[in-house]
């Protein structure tokens, strides 16, 4: 291949040909290559070397930027085949092939179609074969190559990040400013940049190599000037003629530092502040100027000396930057009408780097004077306490509050109450004196305390009112009598034995612990001795209740009642009696209550709860059963037919037969077994009368005296003459049975009255099986003891 530039040679088989402008000048050369040789410039001898690659290939350059009428010429391709009779054939592939670089198949000719841009693309890799013609065979292996774009200056430097913002303390060097420039840096001048100042001297200026902006003054004080505008540009070509340029503008402002201490603008301040003045308000405001701003300018006021000290304080307002003058004590106008005081301002944040240009602080006299005012009365004390008994009379003096005008003028002083809340309509007080009274009686159990609020205005100037407020307490005394704290539910088991403690009752009072912290507990026993339960004092404040038996029977009594007193040790000592329910329950051994109702006999007996409730709704359907028979029974009766003939000659006849004891029907049963009954007349219900019966003498007698058996005669006898009934048999029942007989009962039961020395108390011992017969005769045991 022959290479027609003498910029590149490369001893190989094949040869890369390409065009290289430098400057604008182009070199061209001729290189005959060979396969089995390689033939030197100016005719140097051959050299003989065994076979190698028929292509050799270096890189081909392009102008960027071309602009001209005709494709770019770019290099030449050739085989040590082609004889020059056309039969090879170059082809060209890759990046761009056949739309911006083509090849002459014939002369392998490259040519670059269109214009380049290096800042886009800076190669491309194409790859290059040499066929032959007629058999479409390879006669050299497929190389690649590449080809690159060769930079001009075509893109001038940039600042990216332009405009600049910039921040600097005051007499400190700047940052550095780098733009960038688009060309090859390796190739020419076209990115080396130098860097100039177009605006923003002599104030600052730029390092032309690296960009570095410093300030070029000493001693830039913010204070006289704050921003500057500075204009740096960046020229490429290394600022030769020719180079591009670019510009961008750097805004720069000095912040502050601490370089300007504290100053008052006056050395001397006069204040008025008047007497009235309330403790803890701000009376004055005082400022020292700083020229620095933000931390630089905070500062501390503090008063360093003056006969005001113990009477003002001074803050610093963060906000405005100010003194802020308060008040420790009250004025008073008549005792000392001016004070002096030494306020300093000091910065809180110092720069020692300007320690010289100090001290950073600042000092100033302040004159205060007191102004005098009209004052209202002032109360001898904040505030009062007093005291009061409960219970006592209205009108009773509480205590008393006294108030002075604190002028010279000395004025009267007038006392009344603000009658805001109710409680301050509890008490009165005195105009003249300001002795205050009750207004009604006080209970302590009902409010122990009350709080109410005293004024005091000046005679002659009544609009100048002071307040304090009163606070009274009422003082106990013993009125309230001691009782239980609560309700109690005292249970006693069965085989309580003596001694037993079954509750401990303790007692409360409404009144304070100085009257009736102690409490006395007692049996209210009577003449009697209680043989069931005994009280026991602990002298805690609580009693104990034992028992004093040893068997209880819920058969025999279920509930007992037992009187307390209590009684307090106040003066005078007050009692109380309460009445304590004590219930019976059976208990399992260890003294847990098994139950404390009658059910608990059938349970006893073996039956559940749901038996129980079974055999029940087996009686109330038997009881509606016989109900609705008696219904029944009732309706078919037809009522005895009374002709207006005289009755005496019809005989009616029916075949109702009596009920004996259980027939209710025929006569009240009850008038028997209640002879106060009699009082009242009684008709038959089984007739209706249709004539009125004549009015029955009864005897003076009382009816309590009056014998049944004489009771059932008189009956008789008014049935026998009542003209009023029809004349029909009727058997009439009456219970009675007769005098008692004298004969004494044959029962085995009164066996229990004997007495025997047999202890039943280990039935208890025999099990479940034996208990309802332990209970039994501990009972029978129990009732003897008694």
């Amino acid at each position: 291949m022959r290479i027609t530039s003498t910029s590149c040679i490369c001893p190989v088989l094949f040869c890369l040909c390409f065009v290289q402008r430098c400057y604008g000048a182009a070199h061209h050369g001729s290189i005959k290559v060979t396969r089995n040789q390689t033939k030197h410039i100016e005719g140097e001898t051959e050299v003989h070397h065994r076979p190698k690659r028929g292509w050799v290939w270096n890189q081909f350059f392009v102008l960027e930027e071309h602009m001209g009428p005709d494709p770019q010429y770019v290099g030449k391709l050739h085989s040590n085949s082609d004889k020059g009779d056309g039969s090879v054939k170059y082809i060209l592939t890759g990046e761009g092939a056949g739309t911006i670089f083509i090849i002459d198949d014939t002369t392998g000719d490259i040519h670059s179609t269109k214009s380049l841009d290096r800042e886009q693309k800076t190669h491309y890799v194409l790859h290059a074969q040499a066929i032959d013609r007629r058999t479409n065979k390879p006669l050299e292996p497929e190389s690649e190559f590449i080809i690159k774009v060769q930079d001009i200056n075509d893109n001038a430097p940039k600042f990216t990040d332009g405009p600049y913002i910039v921040t600097v303390p005051e007499m400190s060097e700047m940052g550095k400013e780098n733009p960038t420039d688009a060309d090859d840096p390796t190739y020419g001048n076209s990115a080396r940049v130098v860097y100039s100042i177009l605006q923003g001297q002599p104030y600052f200026s730029v390092d032309p190599k690296t960009g570095v902006i410093r300030t070029a003054l000493h001693n830039m004080d913010r204070e006289a000037r704050e921003h500057y505008s500075v204009v740096i540009q960046a020229k490429d070509m290394a600022g030769q003629v020719g180079g591009l340029s670019g510009s961008t503008t750097v805004n720069i402002t000095l912040t502050d530092v601490n370089d300007n201490p504290p100053r008052f603008p006056q050395k001397h301040y006069q204040l008025y502040v008047p007497e009235s003045a309330q403790v803890g308000s701000a009376v004055g405001k005082i400022k020292a100027n700083d020229a620095d701003t933000g931390s630089n300018a905070d500062m501390k006021y503090t008063i360093i000396n003056g006969d005001g000290a113990g009477v003002f304080s001074i803050s610093t307002d963060k906000e405005t930057r100010e003194g802020i003058l308060s008040l420790k004590k009250p004025l008073n106008y008549e005792k000392k009408k001016s004070y002096t005081l030494n306020i300093e301002g000091a910065n809180t944040h110092l720069d020692f780097r300007f320690s010289h240009l100090g001290p950073f602080k600042d000092a100033t006299m302040l004159k205060i004077i007191v102004g005098d005012v009209d004052e209202p009365p002032l109360f001898t004390m904040p505030s009062y306490v007093m005291d009061v008994y409960e219970n006592a009379k209205i009108g009773t003096a509480v205590g008393t509050v006294t108030a002075q005008d604190p002028d010279a003028a000395n004025s009267l002083v007038r006392y009344f109450i603000d009658h805001n809340t109710e409680e301050d309509r509890y008490f009165t007080i005195d105009a003249n004196t300001g002795t205050i009274k009750t207004a009604k009686i006080f209970d302590r159990e009902e409010t122990p305390w009350y709080n109410i609020t005293v004024a005091a205005s000046e005679i002659d100037n009544p609009g100048l009112v002071s307040h304090v407020p009163v606070g009274v307490r009422i003082l106990d005394v013993n009125d309230n009598p001691p009782e239980l704290a609560r309700e109690y539910d005292i249970v006693v088991c069965e085989n309580a034995k003596p001694g037993q403690v079954i509750q401990t009752i303790t007692a409360t009072d409404k009144d304070n612990s100085a009257n009736g912290a102690r409490f006395h507990f007692s049996l209210d026993e009577g003449p009697s001795l209680n043989p069931n339960f005994t009280l026991r004092d602990n002298e805690d404040n609580t009693a104990s209740i034992l028992t004093r038996r040893r068997k209880y029977s819920r058969t025999t009594q279920d509930i007992y009642y037992l009187l307390v007193l209590i009684s307090d040790g106040g003066v005078p000592p007050l009692s109380s009696s309460s009445t304590l329910t004590i219930r019976v329950c059976a208990c399992e051994r260890d003294g847990r209550v098994r139950t404390c109702h009658a059910e608990a006999f059938l349970s006893s007996a073996g039956l559940s709860t749901g038996a129980l409730i079974a055999i029940l709704l087996c009686v109330v359907i038997l009881l509606a059963i016989v109900v609705l028979f008696i219904t029944l029974r009732r309706s078919k009766k037809e009522p005895l037919i009374i002709s207006e003939e005289d009755v005496r000659e019809n005989v009616v006849t029916y075949d109702d037969e009596g009920g004996g004891e259980e027939d209710t029907e025929a006569f009240d049963i009850t008038a028997l077994r209640n002879p106060s009954a009699a009082e009242e007349l009684k008709y038959r219900r089984d007739v209706r009368p249709e004539v009125k019966p004549a009015p029955r003498h009864h005897h003076s007698s009382s009816l309590d005296s009056v014998d049944v058996q004489e009771f059932i005669k008189q009956r008789l006898a008014e049935a026998d003459l009542d003209p009023s009934v029809p004349p029909y048999d009727s058997l009439q029942t009456y219970a009675y049975e007769g005098h008692r007989s004298e004969a004494g009962s044959i029962s085995s039961l009164d066996s229990v009255t004997t007495h025997s020395d047999q202890d039943y108390n280990y039935l208890g011992d025999w099990g479940p099986e034996f208990k309802k017969l332990a209970e039994l005769y501990g009972e029978i045991e129990s009732e003897r003891t008694t």
